[in-house]
């Protein structure tokens, strides 16, 4: 086992992301599952995870939101700290931090490093995904379901997203790759 260790050690040394966005992610500064404030500078010296999910989503959130709690379970098995996820709601006049605690709460989410955000508008979000994140987020009026992407996205220590790969059908060993490559 220490050998397996030791040999992904040495490949992630000199590693780098193949073909990187290095999209910067805009200021924020919105509030958690527990109602405390987590921003753009709290994350900066630690890679994080990213995601846009909503509570009442009846396709794609829920086994997204599966696949992030894998890939948190993963980090935690390699010994990987100093990483966040961090799940952006794309309906945050329903997801309150009451409503996203309950949600993350049937996928056994870790509240340790893992913040389910709201607390701001549905156009903010929609920018801000669009601008940050090169990602669709649309609701449309009097529709339950809000469009959006599914990307996950990996952000290095300084607020740069370094890349993004299918949420749905999720290639966990590469990002646990690319984050090890970053931290």
């Amino acid at each position: 086992m220490i050998l397996i260790g030791f040999l992904l050690f040495l490949t992630a040394c000199g590693y780098e992301i193949e073909n990187p966005h290095n999209w910067e992610v805009q200021e924020f500064k919105y509030i958690n599952q527990d109602g405390k404030e987590v921003a753009l500078e709290s994350l900066k010296g630690k890679v994080w995870l990213a995601n846009f999910i909503f509570t009442n989503c009846d396709t794609v959130c829920p086994p997204m939101t599966a696949n992030m709690a894998k890939i948190q379970g993963l980090l935690h098995e390699e010994g990987i700290e100093n990483v966040e996820i961090v799940s952006f709601t794309v309906d945050p006049e329903v997801d309150t931090p009451d409503v996203l605690k309950e949600f993350a709460g049937k996928f056994d989410a870790d509240f340790s490093n893992w913040h389910f955000l709201t607390g701001y508008s549905q156009d903010e979000i929609e920018t801000f995904a669009r601008e940050s994140f090169k990602s669709l987020v649309q609701k449309i009026k009097g529709e339950p379901q809000v469009g959006h992407g599914t990307s996950f996205y990996v952000v290095d220590k300084e607020g740069i997203i370094k890349q993004s790969y299918s949420g749905v059908d999720v290639p966990f060993e590469q990002i646990i790759k690319d984050v090890k490559s970053l931290n």
